[in-house]
């Protein structure tokens, strides 16, 4: 079962080539996130736990571009601007 610190090292790790590709910016969906650190679909996801890393993540200049009526949920979608701060 996913941990939040899974959750984080998965983001981190996507920020990570990001910054290396230089991009200026990346869109990532929850469903997204959860499938690359596991246990989604499944019979116990962290769905809740894998949106809370994603907005938790969020600086000036992120956007939601799309979210779910509850806000969680696998079509969570946060554009990411960079750089971002060390």
């Amino acid at each position: 079962m996913p941990t939040q610190q899974d959750f984080q090292t998965q983001l981190d790790s996507i920020f990570k080539v990001a910054k290396e590709k230089h991009l200026s910016a990346i869109v990532l969906k929850a469903g997204d996130l959860h499938r690359l650190v596991g246990g989604y679909p499944g019979a116990d996801p962290r769905m809740g736990l894998c949106c809370v890393v994603m907005r938790e993540n969020m600086i000036g200049g992120d956007e939601v571009l799309s979210e779910p009526p509850k806000g969680v949920g696998a079509t969570l979608t946060i554009m990411y601007q960079f750089p971002r701060p060390k």
